[in-house]
Formats: C-alpha cells, structure tokens, sequence
C-alpha cells in the first residue's frame, strides 16, 4: 500500500509494512504506513481536543505498544513536546519528569504485561498525580489489558478509545522552526536529579536518519528490528524517528527476552526474517547461558549492532560466531541521550571491526582525549572523552536548567563537550570506552577502568557477567571490589577466586589490577533498560545503608541479597 510518510507528510512514498509483536506470540499485527499516518493524525486532533497545541509538554507512559508510536508523532504533528516517561518507571519518578517539565497533561494505560508480571500503569500514574497535586494534569488512558479494575478519576480520567471516537483522520502538520523542541527525555544525573535533555526539530530529525541509513546500511527490501524500549533514547531514535524517516519496515517488540521461551529473539527473527538486529550486551550475555546453538533460522542477518555500554570480548565473539555465523558485521555503536544519534561507530563492510572498540568517529564528529589538566593527547592515550564541534543531533539544552547545561557539558574543559566517559585510542586511531569517568579507578596511582577489568574477568569460562567498583583502601587509596554473577550450575568457591584474581587480572592486565574483594553476586541492580547501577555496588563494596531512591531498579530485592554477603575481609 503507498502511503505518505508521517515525519514529512508531503515526501517520500513509501510501500512499507511495520510488525508489532506483541508480549505474548500470539498477539501481533501488520501496521502500513498509511494507517500509521491515519492513527497518528487521529491521536494530533484528540490531543487538540484537549486544548494541546504547539509548544505544550506532554507526558506519555505507555509500554511497546502502537500507541506509543502514534502519540508521540501526534505529538510531533501538532508542535507540541513529548517527555516519555519508561512504562516501569515509579509513580515517584513520573511524578518528578511531569513536574519538572511542566506537562499539560498524561496519556498512559490501563497496564501491561512484561513476561508474566502484571504492571499496573494506571494505578502508577493515578499515584503519580497524587503527589504533583499542584498541576492539574488530565489523563488519557488507553484498554491494553481490558481489565476492569483500573482506579479511574472522573474529574480528569479520560478512556482513549472515547476520545478518539468520530476524530478525523486528516490533521495538517504544524510549521516548525528548526531550532523548535521536538522532545525532553530525562536521563540520570550525577547529583540523582535526573536531567531533561532537550532536543530540537531538524538538527535531530536530520542526524537520526542519516546515521540509521549509514550505521546500519539499511535498504528498502531490509527488515529492521532494535530491541531497546522506546522510554530510552534508543527507541526514539532508532525505533521511531531514523527507521520511519527512510521509510523502513522494523519490529515493534512489546516482550522480554526469554519469555515465554529463551529463544523468543531468535524466534522473531526466523519469523519476521529480520536482516538488522540492534540490541544490548546486557541481552546478549544473558542470552549467552542458554547455549551457543540457537534453533531458528537466523540466515537473513545481515548486520549486527550493540549499544548501551562497551561490549566484553566474549559476548562479542559470541555474537558474531553463534548468532551471525561469522559472516555478519557487529556494529559497536557509542552515543548518549545527550548526542541524539551515534558519533562512535563503524559502518558495516568498510570499516575493519576490533570485537570491543566502537572504531572511528561518524562523519562531522571530532573526538578527543584530554588529560586531567585539559591537555590534549595525541596518538596512543588515555583520558577523557571530549568533542570539538557539534553536530546536528547534539542535546540543545537541559529543560528549564540553562547553568546545569553549561556546567555538565562544557564548564569542566572550556571549548569541549564533555561525554563524562573515559575512552582508550590505540595505535590505529581506534577508540575504545573505558566506562564512566566516576567508574574510573584510581589504585595506587595507576588509572583503571572498570570496563576492563570487567572484559577480563568475563573471560573465564564460569563467569556470565561482573561488575568492578573502588572501595577505599589504607595504602592504595582505592582498591578493586568485583561482583561476579556465575553461569548455571557452577560453583563460587576459593578455587575459582585464585584463577579470577592470577588469570584474569595478574595475567590480562597487570598485578595492578588484582582484586582485593571478589564478591557472589547471584544478581546485580540492573535498571529496567538493563544498565547495571554502579552507584549501589559502591555504597554495597563500602557498606553505606542509605541507598536513596531505587525506584528505577528492575529488582530492587537483588540489593538485600548482595548485602547479605558483601565480603569483609579481602580475597
């Protein structure tokens, strides 16, 4: 069916199909783009309905469902900004991002189902409202469960389906200035106040579809699928805007990983014979546990992408071996919230892959590394990483917070943006991120960072996953402090802590880097996109009770159990 593109609805036509998997294999559906344009602009006239108009906040906590998608380019329709707010989040933490951004008004549901947990989005949000009692927010929620205990508030609850009855179908698009907001997304602070990173029409739109095209060298007869949550900038830019801009045909994913089988990912792809499979290490080394065969047909991969952190040699090479069958390209990409699309990666077939180096920049980027003084390095070093000159998608400001902006961003090394990561260029000029800045080791005078320390530990044929923190030490100042989460059936003993300390750290890296405390970590504190909160490891490796805020931890009961045996006497 041709049908006009939603972004730029007097371009490109398009003959393209999108497939939404739903929670459960049996729920799925084909969704055109003409009735992708037909629900959008269906959703822009009901959000104007609301007295929505250019400019307004909106706040959407929605799972991965189509009506994700449809309010958000409403949303872009109509000129208004959206603040999507990931469906797990707590009431405390949306209430925050609504007030911070000062939104008009909420669309949620009633709520979902991820794997077998049943989350109550409604009751969230009614919570939500209740503590940001200052702004009179109305609710539009959606029947994703048609479940008939969902807390309603008839004095500004409002069903979707009610609102969107007997709308048009046609809504002109607004003009927009290029430099006007598109969206505010919150992404963590260092201070725990998370941060409304504000990006801007054209600059972003332009980036996001020029680095999918490129990055993942997509072609119309690809089938594209990113498994991120459209709650992260992941799915903003490579779910929604870089896909739909080049008119592609991709997977919307409402599930998890490994229900109701380990092998649902794989599963989707024989199904949908996906060719552009975009995905985390975090996934990837749990996928890792149940097996280096997988029992579908994966022969339609083409090219293979990683983002969210620096990807451990191991489940690099089980990516590329088992799940592309040494014949796909791994595009290791790095990029932030903050810089709206990648700026660190290879590009599929033309650049020569390093397993766990993100390569070289995107085209317009200029890394740098500089030392703690600011001084620039050249060729092989080590030190912070910097940019020179912006591109079109870098963040234009924090919401309503112009002096954090500059602080953050700029303040620390005057004429840079500070990505606040450490990053690694080797003889070939190929970057390498070491991890944050903050998770840098400082032991003995020797700079470490955890990302390595991790690479080398993972190695070991026992260990499915580690995490590396400082704890104060009398005489090296700070000394290394690792979890280590086992793979199945495997035995944490004092064996296996002398071949993870002489193998791993001696013989990898240098005496320097040895352990002082090897932990049993059964779980650690992931949040709901998968990153794991290096922030508790070291209040846990220090003993330090007062947590603050876990709310957006996946399983906040994994900080009990690690808690319970922390180590006290060193390795």
């Amino acid at each position: 069916m041709k049908a006009m593109n939603p972004l730029f609805p007097n371009g490109l036509i398009l003959i393209n199909v999108s497939f939404r998997e739903g929670n459960s294999p049996d729920h799925h559906q084909n969704i055109t783009y003409n009735q992708l344009l037909r629900n959008v602009c269906r959703c822009a006239n009901a959000l104007k309905l609301l007295g929505v108009k250019k400019g307004d906040r909106v706040a959407i906590y929605l799972p991965m469902i189509p009506e994700l998608v449809y309010t958000m380019l409403a949303c872009a329709r109509i000129g208004a900004v959206h603040s999507i707010v990931f469906a797990g989040f707590s009431s405390e933490s949306l209430c925050e991002r609504i007030v911070d951004a000062q939104c008009n008004i909420l669309v949620t549901a009633d709520g979902v189902y991820r794997g077998d947990k049943l989350i109550n989005l409604k009751k969230i949000a009614s919570e939500a409202l209740e503590r940001c009692k200052e702004r009179y927010v109305p609710v539009c929620s959606g029947k994703n469960l048609n479940r008939a205990n969902t807390p309603w508030d008839e004095s500004c609850d409002i069903w979707w389906d009610d609102l969107m009855d007997g709308v048009s179908d046609e809504c002109e698009p607004e003009w927009m200035d290029s430099e006007d907001p598109l969206f505010i997304l919150y992404t963590s602070g260092s201070t725990g106040k998370p941060k409304g990173v504000l990006h801007t029409v054209t600059g972003y739109m332009l980036y996001t579809s020029l680095t999918f095209k490129y990055v993942f060298d997509y072609h119309h007869d690809d089938v594209y699928w990113c498994t991120a949550d459209i709650g992260w900038i992941t799915g903003h830019s490579y779910i929604t805007y870089g896909p739909l801009a080049n008119g592609a045909t991709s997977v919307l994913f409402e599930g998890v990983p490994v229900y109701p089988h380990v092998g649902r990912l794989w599963e989707i792809i024989e199904k949908y014979r996906v060719s552009k499979f975009y995905t985390a290490p975090t996934a990837i080394r749990l996928l890792m546990k149940y097996g280096r065969e997988p029992l579908y047909d994966l022969s339609s991969l083409r090219v293979l992408g990683t983002v969210g952190e620096p990807i451990n040699l191991e489940a690099w090479l089980w990516y590329y071996d088992v799940v592309g069958q040494q014949r796909c390209p791994v595009i290791d990409t790095f990029w932030q919230t903050e810089t709206g699309g990648h700026v660190l990666t290879p590009l599929p077939a033309a650049t020569p892959l390093k397993p766990g180096s993100a390569t070289c920049p995107f085209f317009g980027v200029q890394p740098a590394i500089l030392n703690e003084h600011g001084e620039e390095l050249e060729g092989e070093a080590e030190g912070y990483l910097v940019f020179r000159k912006p591109w079109p998608g870098i963040m234009r400001g924090v919401y309503g917070n112009q002096e954090r902006f500059e602080s953050t961003y700029f303040r620390k090394f005057p004429g840079f943006y500070v990505t606040g990561d450490g990053c690694r260029r080797d003889q070939d000029g190929y970057y390498w991120i070491t991890g944050r800045i903050d998770d840098m080791l400082n032991v003995s005078g020797h700079l470490l960072s955890t990302a390595e320390v991790e690479a080398a530990l993972t190695e070991h044929p026992s260990v499915a996953e580690a995490a590396v923190v400082s704890r104060p030490h009398a005489v090296k100042g700070e000394c290394l402090y690792c979890f280590v989460t086992l793979k199945d059936h495997k035995e944490f003993n004092r064996t296996l802590m002398e071949e993870l300390k002489r193998k791993g750290q001696r013989e990898k890296i240098g005496p320097i880097a040895t352990p002082d405390f090897i932990q049993n970590a059964p779980g650690l504190p992931k949040t709901r996109s998968g990153k794991i909160m290096r922030r508790v490891l070291r209040q846990i490796a220090r003993n330090e009770k007062d947590l603050g805020d876990l709310s957006t931890l996946a399983d906040p009961k994994v900080v009990e159990v690690l808690f319970s045996q922390r180590c006290e006497a060193a390795a």
